[in-house]
């Protein structure tokens, strides 16, 4: 079985989107590095998608979504909890829609992701969701050095616990990855 993996990218200050859910701040960031030993970031996403078999989505992300032309996770089994009915994207070939508490769809879902890994793509709500039920094995976090001031935070409320630091890894743009395991619980 694989992990359950919220990974992300953030602002320096610990936002994932504008107040709105704008992401111009990292669609368009150029920036560059003078850090020793830092890597491209070309692939990094290719890389990390490559070992997902299901993801995870709250509403807020699957509606930006539903804004774009094509739908990107073609094949992949895709839950988007929400308390609303939503339309399915005209591209989405495996979305299901999932309301309430996360425990009881996580084993479907680690299941439909086989021997891969179960991805927490957006939204900080559902991801402290998942964190408070002690089912993130992971959290993937690409720090982007801009500043917003206000936003959308990375996590909705306090983690009853720190996590441990598993790795670091610069790149030549000036984000920086970090890797953080959690604390599983029963």
């Amino acid at each position: 079985m694989g992990a359950t993996q919220y990974y992300l990218a953030q602002s320096l200050d610990g936002y994932l989107a504008e107040a709105d859910g704008g992401l111009d701040w990292l669609e368009g960031y150029e920036g560059r590095s003078e850090a020793e030993g830092a890597e491209p970031t070309a692939g990094g996403y290719d890389r990390f998608f490559a070992g997902v078999g299901a993801l995870a989505m709250g509403s807020a992300t699957y509606e930006f979504l539903l804004g774009v032309e094509s739908w990107p996770y073609v094949g992949t089994p895709s839950w988007v909890f929400s308390s609303r009915d939503l339309p399915v994207h005209d591209g989405a070939d495996e979305v299901r829609f999932a309301s309430g508490p996360v425990r009881p769809v996580h084993e479907e879902m680690a299941a439909a992701a086989g021997e891969r890994n179960l991805w927490i793509v957006g939204g900080g709500d559902l991801a402290a969701q998942f964190a408070a039920e002690g089912l993130l094995d992971e959290l993937i976090l690409t720090v982007v050095p801009v500043v917003l001031g206000s936003g959308l935070p990375t996590f909705a409320g306090r983690l009853a616990e720190p996590l441990r630091l598993t790795g670091a890894r610069p790149y030549t743009n000036g984000m920086v990855e970090l890797r953080y395991g959690f604390p599983r619980r029963p």
